[in-house]
């Protein structure tokens, strides 16, 4: 790691990174941190439609359409100390981390990671060079066209719960919180994973039940810092900037540490969990974020896919939460990442259940719903999972249904899940942590977080972005936003696994206009919709791998190979100046009786084809028993 009067400048990225840290290296000698856009600079998209509001189970822009967030967690680089708990060393390297995102990943949303170690490293004081830096990182992803979420990350409490020579790492608290503990040196015993920490090591345990428990005054502290945080960024981002600002998450994958006598996941939930969040929501509240949701987060162990690992929770004991909060939970599969309960590669419908859970909260709890983090890993015993691991989520993400019965009851296909995949990091094989500041152990590999590998990015030979996962995986298509009520989504992307297209959605027999456009190896999409009240378009995120030329658009709407820039199916650029599209569906019924539908295939189409798989789809629809609106 190179230093330069106090900048932490990579030499893995040096071309990308000595122009930014000179021009912060200038601006902290002024004061500063990193120079800050001016406040009335306005960003290159909508204002109106950046901005989202809760409205029961739905996300809503400013045009009264119904929004679905997609991207990524940015980044794991925030758990390390090489770049001092910032997701980038620099503004240049989250500039160009954003326009990929955006360009190879189809993301619309980012949740982005903060380090509460970093933002208040003595007691009491929130290191303000530290909130520059991060706040014009942040800035990055907001002027192309991203919306943010930020979240306070933890995992196993602190890295300095573990010592020079511990097996594993963790992130979050600042050192003066351990030390205030006064706890024992760690040990895990026989734990084959990291997250054995939560469970098995006891001063793991101690120290996030003493967080819970308010001991030292640390979770007061905590809160302090947060709200000065919030502050902070309300007041340096200009007012465009802060519409894309989505909510706070206060507290990635909270667990009791220890329960009280006669308490179980529910009962920690009710009595502490929830106690913490309403404590934060005021904070969000005298920071100037009152417009703004809280995205909290339930029992980590809650959803677990392992039946020993999970536990009550899911915020059943607090009651519909109304607007001022989103439900925000994480899921992996626990079962196939430990490459021993499950060795098979995952199925058509296989997390159908696990998903619908998060629906069934969503609707119970009466707000929208949010999967921040969920993924695979991409080397180790299971990574030959990753390909059907990642689609099934995806496909439970997208659809309440398997593909077998997708076409049979598509009124039964649920909402579309918003969420975040875990994790874009550029840095991703090019790390140089110290573990646990022990220089005799430097990690460089995958994550560089105990033997993690998750990053769906890398940086080439050349230092540009590259996705390391099947981009048709990844870049995928989704209503971003919808004039009305969605009704049914289904994206068949044709992801590969070892050379095979997988495709898990079977067109029906009577329908073989249909099947012969959709075929056996181009992506597809269908989305069925009620209109409403909006006079904006309905808009689909159209993945880099669809060619505008050929891109196909059947709907009730019109039909058109080829979308132009006129009309009521067209092509556009995604707001914020990036080589991202999207498609735009003009001129539906603003009467919420009224059902319309749009198929988005790949593959070209003549006119007879078009009109042929239109009367085939107005039928289905027809017959598809979707409910009055």
């Amino acid at each position: 790691m190179a230093t330069t009067q106090g900048i932490r400048v990579p030499h893995r990225l040096g071309r990308w990174a000595w122009g930014a840290a000179l021009l912060a290296l200038v601006a902290s000698a002024l004061g500063t941190g990193v120079p800050a856009r001016a406040a009335a600079d306005p960003l290159p998209y909508d204002e109106r439609a950046a901005e989202l509001t809760v409205s029961g189970t739905r996300f809503l822009d400013g045009h009264g359409r119904e929004v679905v967030l997609r991207g990524f967690n940015v980044s794991g680089e925030t758990k390390l100390a090489e770049n001092g708990g910032l997701p980038f060393a620099d503004a240049e390297d989250a500039r160009r981390s954003a326009r990929a995102v955006r360009e190879l990943g189809g993301a619309n949303s980012v949740r982005f990671l903060l380090s509460w170690a970093a933002a208040e490293p003595v007691r009491g004081q929130v290191d303000q060079v530290y909130l520059a830096r991060v706040t014009a990182q942040m800035r990055e992803f907001l002027a192309v066209g991203l919306r943010v979420y930020p979240d306070f990350h933890q995992d196993l409490f602190s890295r300095h719960v573990f010592d020079g020579d511990s097996w594993y790492s963790g992130d979050g608290a600042p050192r003066w919180v351990v030390q205030a503990g006064g706890y024992p040196r760690e040990f895990c015993g026989i734990c084959a994973h990291w997250g054995q920490n939560i469970t098995q090591n006891q001063t793991v345990k101690d120290a996030m039940r003493d967080f819970w428990t308010n001991r030292n005054g640390i979770q007061d502290a905590f809160l302090d810092t947060a709200q000065e945080t919030m502050a902070y960024l309300s007041a340096h981002l200009s007012r465009a900037e802060f519409a894309g600002i989505v909510g706070f998450d206060p507290y990635n994958e909270p667990y009791a540490g220890q329960y009280a006598s006669g308490q179980d996941g529910g009962g920690w939930e009710r009595d502490l969990l929830w106690p913490f969040y309403e404590r934060f929501r005021a904070r969000m509240d005298a920071a100037g974020w009152r417009s703004k949701p809280a995205l909290v987060e339930p029992h980590m162990f809650w959803n677990s896919n392992l039946s020993f690992m999970k536990q009550p929770g899911g915020l059943h004991g607090v009651g519909p939460l109304g607007p001022r909060y989103v439900f925000n939970t994480h899921f992996y599969d626990q079962a196939r990442m430990s490459g021993f309960f499950d060795l098979t590669k995952a199925k058509d419908g296989e997390y159908a259940g696990d998903f619908n859970a998060v629906r069934e909260r969503s609707t119970a709890l009466g707000t929208p719903a949010v999967v921040s983090e969920f993924g695979h890993p991409l080397t180790g015993t299971s990574s030959d999972m990753a390909p059907s691991v990642l689609k099934g989520q995806y496909q439970a993400l997208d659809s309440a249904l398997d593909g077998r019965n997708w076409w049979r009851n598509p009124a039964a296909a649920g909402p579309v899940l918003s969420a975040t995949q875990w994790q874009w990091d550029v840095y991703s094989g090019r790390h140089h942590e110290a573990m646990n500041d022990n220089p005799r152990k430097i990690r460089t590999e995958g994550d560089a977080w105990n033997e993690e590998d998750l990053s769906a990015v890398r940086l080439d030979d050349r230092g540009l972005p590259q996705l390391r996962q099947d981009a048709r995986l990844l870049d995928r298509l989704y209503p971003s936003a919808v004039a009305g009520r969605t009704l049914a989504f289904l994206y068949e992307d044709r992801s590969r696994d070892a050379g095979k297209t997988l495709t898990w959605s079977q067109v029906p027999a009577g329908m073989p206009a249909l099947a012969q456009l959709t075929g056996s190896d181009l992506p597809y999409g269908l989305l069925v919709w009620r209109g409403g009240g909006s006079g904006a378009p309905t808009e689909l995120h159209l993945p880099a791998g669809f060619d505008p030329a050929t891109t196909t658009v059947v709907s009730d709407l019109g039909t058109v190979t080829g979308p132009g820039a006129s009309g009521a199916i067209t092509i556009a650029p995604e707001p914020g100046g990036t080589a991202a599209r999207r498609i735009l569906l003009s001129g539906a019924s603003e009467g919420s009786a009224t059902v319309h539908f749009a198929l988005v295939s790949a593959a070209p189409a003549t006119a007879g084809q078009r009109t042929a798989v239109r009367a085939e789809l107005g039928r289905w629809v027809a017959a598809a028993g979707f409910a009055a609106g």
